[in-house]
């Protein structure tokens, strides 16, 4: 018999206001070089900025919007590694994810047996 006990995952998937509030969180992690580009990997993590995200929409042959997306609110990343404390405050746990790490399992809050 298992007792289920449930366990928040790291956080992964992250939300924060704008892309300047997370540029400049992504930039006081060290995940910004000299250039301005994104570190988006190392042996001790993995980033993936998502961005903007869109769901929805109608377009025409042409590309001429029909029917504009729906923007969600934020600008998002996903991130696998040691998580800085700064950035717990913007930690989301969606429930379909609109992008994953590949291999990655994902959860809001799951079970885990015991």
């Amino acid at each position: 018999m298992t007792e289920e006990i449930l366990t928040p995952p790291t956080p992964t998937f992250f939300r924060f206001p704008d892309e300047v509030t997370g540029m400049a969180a992504l930039d006081a992690a060290g995940l910004v070089n000299e250039d301005g580009g994104y570190i988006t990997a190392s042996h001790n993590h993995a980033l993936d900025i998502v961005g903007t995200i869109t769901r929805g929409g109608e377009w025409d042959d042409e590309g001429n919007v029909i029917t504009p997306p729906e923007v969600l609110e934020g600008w998002h990343i996903n991130y696998r590694g040691e998580v800085p404390d700064e950035w717990l405050q913007y930690a989301v746990w969606p429930e379909n994810p609109v992008r994953v790490f590949a291999g990655s399992k994902s959860y809001s809050l799951h079970a885990l047996p015991r």
